[in-house]
């Protein structure tokens, strides 16, 4: 621990036909493959560089050579039967290990940058809870400076209510929401996208 700030991702291990299974349907999965590659890259691009520690959460198996480098970012394995408890065993294990502010974020989202980042333990400050809001009515970000475990609990991950019933948990505590971005689930997600949409193959 060189920081009282930890930042954390949850990666799938990039493997054909495992990821980005909805965006695969429409451009299959070779073409689901190289784009989720490449917004891994981008987050590990954004995050490599920010003042405070930095941890990595695989979903199957922890890699070493891989685009996260050893001596920046924490190697853990991702524990528990759904994304909540996976996040909630997260962030214990970062409070656990004497961080203030934790922060989760995405690795899915090419509209991220440094400053989202930044603002958000800024936020942490003065507020409880900061949440980065999801176009598709879920979540990209998620910090807080103690725990919350009741936004782990009893959500149907993946769909429209989550951010709304997040709020609902934390009606109680103060809290700051940065700007919503988009992440990539969808060929809807990527049609705007020229970078993205540059590595489909047919």
């Amino acid at each position: 621990m060189t920081n009282k700030n930890l930042i954390i991702t949850f990666t799938r291990n990039p493997e054909l036909g495992k990821v980005k299974t909805r965006l695969a349907k429409t451009i299959g999965n070779t073409s689901a493959l190289a784009i989720y590659k490449k917004l891994l890259e981008h987050t590990q691009s954004v995050l490599r560089n920010l003042d405070c520690d930095k941890a990595v959460y695989y979903s199957v198996k922890i890699r070493d050579n891989d685009i996260w480098d050893n001596s920046i970012y924490q190697k853990h394995q991702q524990i528990g039967e759904d994304l909540g408890i996976r996040m909630q065993k997260a962030f214990e294990n970062g409070f656990n290990n004497g961080y203030q502010n934790i922060i989760i974020v995405g690795s899915d989202l090419y509209d991220l940058k440094p400053n989202h980042i930044t603002d958000a333990f800024n936020a942490l400050t003065n507020n409880d809870v900061v949440i980065g809001p999801a176009e598709d009515g879920g979540y990209y970000l998620l910090g807080m400076k103690k725990m919350h475990t009741d936004v782990f609990k009893n959500k149907n991950w993946g769909t429209a209510s989550v951010f709304e019933d997040t709020i609902r948990n934390l009606q109680n505590e103060s809290v700051f929401l940065l700007e919503p971005l988009n992440d990539v689930d969808t060929f809807e997600d990527i049609k705007n996208n020229e970078t993205l949409k540059a590595l489909i193959t047919t």
